[in-house]
Protein backbone atom coordinates (compact mmCIF):
# COMPACT_ATOMS: atom_id res chain seq x y z
CA UNK A 1 0.00 0.00 0.00
CA UNK A 2 1.23 3.35 -0.97
CA UNK A 3 1.84 5.65 1.92
CA UNK A 4 -0.09 8.88 2.03
CA UNK A 5 1.18 12.52 1.72
CA UNK A 6 1.52 15.07 4.84
CA UNK A 7 0.75 19.07 3.48
CA UNK A 8 1.59 21.74 5.73
CA UNK A 9 -1.16 24.45 4.95
CA UNK A 10 -1.24 28.19 5.80
CA UNK A 11 -4.43 29.94 6.82
CA UNK A 12 -5.62 33.47 6.49
CA UNK A 13 -4.14 35.50 9.53
CA UNK A 14 -7.06 37.50 9.13
CA UNK A 15 -8.75 38.09 6.31
CA UNK A 16 -10.10 35.07 4.89
CA UNK A 17 -9.90 35.96 1.35
CA UNK A 18 -6.01 35.36 1.65
CA UNK A 19 -6.67 31.68 1.52
CA UNK A 20 -5.14 30.47 -1.75
CA UNK A 21 -7.15 28.16 -4.07
CA UNK A 22 -4.31 25.65 -3.41
CA UNK A 23 -4.87 25.45 -0.24
CA UNK A 24 -8.52 25.31 -0.43
CA UNK A 25 -7.71 22.27 -2.73
CA UNK A 26 -5.88 20.56 -0.24
CA UNK A 27 -8.21 20.60 2.49
CA UNK A 28 -10.89 19.30 -0.08
CA UNK A 29 -8.84 16.67 -0.89
CA UNK A 30 -7.25 15.16 2.04
CA UNK A 31 -8.76 12.21 4.34
CA UNK A 32 -8.31 14.00 7.26
CA UNK A 33 -7.50 18.09 8.91
CA UNK A 34 -5.00 18.59 11.86
CA UNK A 35 -5.89 21.45 13.84
CA UNK A 36 -4.29 23.38 16.13
CA UNK A 37 -8.32 24.46 16.74
CA UNK A 38 -10.59 22.47 16.05
CA UNK A 39 -13.17 24.82 16.82
CA UNK A 40 -11.56 27.63 14.77
CA UNK A 41 -10.65 25.55 12.29
CA UNK A 42 -14.24 24.62 11.61
CA UNK A 43 -15.29 28.02 10.96
CA UNK A 44 -12.90 28.72 8.38
CA UNK A 45 -13.71 25.28 7.03
CA UNK A 46 -17.14 26.13 7.14
CA UNK A 47 -17.06 29.31 5.24
CA UNK A 48 -15.40 27.25 2.12
CA UNK A 49 -18.42 24.67 2.83
CA UNK A 50 -15.48 22.26 3.23
CA UNK A 51 -16.51 18.86 5.39
CA UNK A 52 -13.53 17.00 6.41
CA UNK A 53 -13.03 14.69 9.72
CA UNK A 54 -11.02 17.10 12.09
CA UNK A 55 -8.28 15.78 15.08
CA UNK A 56 -6.70 18.87 17.65
CA UNK A 57 -3.15 18.92 17.18
CA UNK A 58 -1.80 21.54 19.34
CA UNK A 59 1.51 22.00 21.25
CA UNK A 60 0.07 20.10 24.67
CA UNK A 61 -0.34 17.19 22.53
CA UNK A 62 2.48 17.30 19.41
CA UNK A 63 4.39 14.43 20.49
CA UNK A 64 1.32 11.93 21.07
CA UNK A 65 -0.56 13.43 17.84
CA UNK A 66 2.45 13.74 15.53
CA UNK A 67 2.83 9.18 16.21
CA UNK A 68 -1.19 8.78 15.52
CA UNK A 69 -0.60 11.32 12.29
CA UNK A 70 2.41 8.76 11.42
CA UNK A 71 0.34 6.05 11.38
CA UNK A 72 -2.67 7.63 8.90
CA UNK A 73 -0.12 8.01 6.77
CA UNK A 74 1.38 5.07 6.66
CA UNK A 75 -2.64 3.49 6.07
CA UNK A 76 -2.42 5.32 2.76
CA UNK A 77 -4.47 8.54 4.31
CA UNK A 78 -3.67 11.97 2.84
CA UNK A 79 -3.42 14.83 6.45
CA UNK A 80 -3.34 18.33 6.50
CA UNK A 81 -1.99 20.08 9.60
CA UNK A 82 -2.87 23.34 9.61
CA UNK A 83 -2.75 26.39 12.54
CA UNK A 84 -5.01 29.24 13.70
CA UNK A 85 -3.31 31.39 11.53
CA UNK A 86 -0.46 31.51 9.02
CA UNK A 87 1.89 28.73 8.51
CA UNK A 88 2.26 25.81 10.68
CA UNK A 89 5.84 25.53 11.99
CA UNK A 90 6.29 29.32 12.70
CA UNK A 91 5.89 30.02 16.36
CA UNK A 92 2.86 27.38 15.91
CA UNK A 93 2.78 23.97 16.43
CA UNK A 94 4.56 21.35 13.11
CA UNK A 95 7.66 21.09 13.86
CA UNK A 96 7.82 17.88 15.24
CA UNK A 97 5.76 16.08 12.43
CA UNK A 98 7.94 17.28 10.31
CA UNK A 99 10.94 15.88 12.13
CA UNK A 100 9.21 12.70 12.44
CA UNK A 101 8.05 12.80 8.80
CA UNK A 102 11.99 13.13 7.74
CA UNK A 103 12.79 10.40 9.97
CA UNK A 104 10.52 8.32 9.14
CA UNK A 105 10.91 8.90 5.15
CA UNK A 106 7.45 10.13 4.81
CA UNK A 107 6.29 12.53 1.92
CA UNK A 108 5.16 16.01 3.26
CA UNK A 109 4.66 18.88 0.81
CA UNK A 110 4.70 22.67 2.53
CA UNK A 111 2.37 25.07 0.68
CA UNK A 112 2.84 28.93 0.58
CA UNK A 113 0.33 31.41 1.86
CA UNK A 114 -0.22 34.27 4.82
CA UNK A 115 2.94 35.23 7.17
CA UNK A 116 2.11 37.86 9.75
CA UNK A 117 6.11 38.06 10.26
CA UNK A 118 6.60 39.00 6.04
CA UNK A 119 3.64 41.32 6.32
CA UNK A 120 5.11 42.82 9.15
CA UNK A 121 8.29 43.48 7.80
CA UNK A 122 7.00 44.69 5.14
CA UNK A 123 4.73 47.13 6.32
CA UNK A 124 7.63 48.68 8.51
CA UNK A 125 9.62 50.07 6.10
CA UNK A 126 12.89 48.61 7.79
CA UNK A 127 13.57 46.24 5.94
CA UNK A 128 17.32 46.03 4.53
CA UNK A 129 17.46 42.69 3.24
CA UNK A 130 18.59 41.09 5.79
CA UNK A 131 15.93 40.08 9.30
CA UNK A 132 15.84 37.70 12.41
CA UNK A 133 12.85 36.25 13.29
CA UNK A 134 12.54 35.66 17.23
CA UNK A 135 9.24 35.15 17.31
CA UNK A 136 7.43 35.55 21.07
CA UNK A 137 10.63 36.04 23.74
CA UNK A 138 10.38 33.67 26.66
CA UNK A 139 8.37 34.56 29.79
CA UNK A 140 11.24 34.76 31.98
CA UNK A 141 13.81 37.34 32.81
CA UNK A 142 16.50 35.41 32.67
CA UNK A 143 16.38 33.70 29.46
CA UNK A 144 14.84 36.83 28.11
CA UNK A 145 17.84 38.49 28.57
CA UNK A 146 19.82 35.21 26.81
CA UNK A 147 17.68 35.12 23.92
CA UNK A 148 18.25 39.45 23.19
CA UNK A 149 22.05 38.97 23.92
CA UNK A 150 22.41 36.95 20.78
CA UNK A 151 21.48 39.07 18.51
CA UNK A 152 21.34 42.75 20.22
CA UNK A 153 24.51 43.37 17.67
CA UNK A 154 23.18 42.21 14.64
CA UNK A 155 22.49 44.42 11.89
CA UNK A 156 19.67 42.21 10.96
CA UNK A 157 15.90 43.98 11.41
CA UNK A 158 14.40 42.00 14.25
CA UNK A 159 11.08 40.31 14.13
CA UNK A 160 9.32 39.52 17.77
CA UNK A 161 5.36 37.89 17.94
CA UNK A 162 3.84 39.40 21.08
CA UNK A 163 0.70 39.57 22.66
CA UNK A 164 -1.51 42.26 23.49
CA UNK A 165 -1.30 42.38 27.17
CA UNK A 166 2.29 41.78 27.53
CA UNK A 167 3.33 44.86 24.35
CA UNK A 168 4.13 47.29 27.03
CA UNK A 169 6.69 45.21 29.03
CA UNK A 170 8.35 43.53 26.33
CA UNK A 171 8.63 47.26 24.69
CA UNK A 172 10.19 48.28 28.11
CA UNK A 173 12.50 45.43 27.70
CA UNK A 174 13.78 46.02 24.11
CA UNK A 175 14.54 49.81 25.18
CA UNK A 176 16.53 48.53 28.24
CA UNK A 177 18.46 46.13 26.55
CA UNK A 178 19.06 47.37 22.87
CA UNK A 179 17.98 51.15 23.05
CA UNK A 180 15.99 53.32 21.56
CA UNK A 181 15.92 51.97 17.94
CA UNK A 182 13.24 52.58 15.34
CA UNK A 183 10.48 50.23 15.50
CA UNK A 184 7.14 49.58 13.66
CA UNK A 185 3.85 48.09 15.69
CA UNK A 186 1.95 45.82 13.50
CA UNK A 187 -1.52 45.08 14.68
CA UNK A 188 -4.33 42.93 13.76
CA UNK A 189 -2.88 42.59 10.76
CA UNK A 190 -5.15 41.78 7.51
CA UNK A 191 -8.20 42.86 9.94
CA UNK A 192 -10.52 45.15 9.52
CA UNK A 193 -8.82 47.08 12.41
CA UNK A 194 -5.14 46.70 11.05
CA UNK A 195 -3.11 49.14 12.42
CA UNK A 196 0.20 49.77 11.45
CA UNK A 197 2.40 52.63 13.78
CA UNK A 198 5.86 53.30 13.35
CA UNK A 199 8.29 55.23 16.00
CA UNK A 200 11.04 55.27 18.60
CA UNK A 201 10.82 52.56 20.90
CA UNK A 202 10.39 55.34 23.59
CA UNK A 203 7.43 57.14 21.45
CA UNK A 204 6.23 53.35 21.57
CA UNK A 205 6.47 52.98 25.20
CA UNK A 206 5.13 56.47 25.49
CA UNK A 207 2.08 56.16 23.02
CA UNK A 208 1.02 52.98 24.79
CA UNK A 209 1.28 53.40 28.24
CA UNK A 210 -2.67 54.23 28.56
CA UNK A 211 -4.09 52.59 25.80
CA UNK A 212 -5.86 49.33 26.08
CA UNK A 213 -5.17 47.15 23.31
CA UNK A 214 -6.22 43.78 21.61
CA UNK A 215 -5.12 41.27 18.90
CA UNK A 216 -2.18 39.93 18.11
CA UNK A 217 1.16 41.59 17.02
CA UNK A 218 4.26 42.01 15.22
CA UNK A 219 6.75 43.94 16.85
CA UNK A 220 9.96 45.42 13.96
CA UNK A 221 12.54 46.81 15.24
CA UNK A 222 15.78 48.11 13.42
CA UNK A 223 19.05 46.71 13.68
CA UNK A 224 22.38 48.17 14.60
CA UNK A 225 23.31 51.36 12.86
CA UNK A 226 26.74 51.60 11.62
CA UNK A 227 26.99 54.45 14.12
CA UNK A 228 25.90 52.04 17.66
CA UNK A 229 28.80 49.95 16.19
CA UNK A 230 31.46 52.46 16.04
CA UNK A 231 30.29 53.90 19.69
CA UNK A 232 30.91 50.39 20.96
CA UNK A 233 34.20 49.77 18.90
CA UNK A 234 34.96 53.44 20.93
CA UNK A 235 34.06 51.93 24.52
CA UNK A 236 36.18 49.17 24.02
CA UNK A 237 39.38 50.82 23.47
CA UNK A 238 38.90 53.96 25.35
CA UNK A 239 39.72 53.30 28.29
CA UNK A 240 43.07 51.53 27.36
CA UNK A 241 46.93 53.09 26.24
CA UNK A 242 47.87 52.79 23.20
CA UNK A 243 50.07 50.42 23.77
CA UNK A 244 47.52 47.98 25.36
CA UNK A 245 45.35 48.64 22.34
CA UNK A 246 48.03 47.01 20.54
CA UNK A 247 48.76 44.14 22.78
CA UNK A 248 45.11 43.56 22.66
CA UNK A 249 45.03 42.78 19.12
CA UNK A 250 48.30 40.48 19.17
CA UNK A 251 47.04 39.04 21.59
CA UNK A 252 43.67 38.04 19.29
CA UNK A 253 46.56 36.65 16.78
CA UNK A 254 47.53 39.78 14.60
CA UNK A 255 50.33 40.50 13.82
CA UNK A 256 52.44 43.99 14.77
CA UNK A 257 52.12 45.47 11.72
CA UNK A 258 48.48 44.59 11.34
CA UNK A 259 47.96 45.51 14.72
CA UNK A 260 49.49 48.60 14.02
CA UNK A 261 47.31 49.19 11.47
CA UNK A 262 43.66 48.55 13.15
CA UNK A 263 44.90 50.62 16.00
CA UNK A 264 45.47 53.25 13.34
CA UNK A 265 41.83 52.85 11.88
CA UNK A 266 40.29 52.77 15.56
CA UNK A 267 41.86 55.78 16.61
CA UNK A 268 42.16 57.58 13.12
CA UNK A 269 45.67 58.32 14.26
CA UNK A 270 49.03 58.21 11.43
CA UNK A 271 51.13 55.07 11.82
CA UNK A 272 54.11 57.20 12.76
CA UNK A 273 51.99 57.72 16.10
CA UNK A 274 51.06 54.35 16.63
CA UNK A 275 54.64 52.92 15.72
CA UNK A 276 56.75 54.01 18.18
CA UNK A 277 54.07 52.34 21.11
CA UNK A 278 54.76 48.51 19.50
CA UNK A 279 58.64 48.87 20.10
CA UNK A 280 59.41 45.60 22.71
CA UNK A 281 55.76 44.25 22.25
Amino acid sequence: MKAGKLFLVPTPIGNLKDITIRALDILKEVDLIAAEDTRQSLKLLNHFNIKKPLVSYHKFNENSKSLNIIEELKSGKNVALVSDAGTPGISDPGNIIIQKCIEQGMEFEVLTGASALITGLVYSGLNKGMFTFVGFLPRDNKNRKKVIAAIKDRQDTLIFYESPHRLKSTLEFLRKNIGNRKVAICRELTKVHEEVLRFTIDQAINYYEDKNIKGEIVIVVSGKSEEEILKDKEKYWENMTIQEHLKKYMDQGFDKKESIKRVCMDRNLHKSDVYKYSIGL
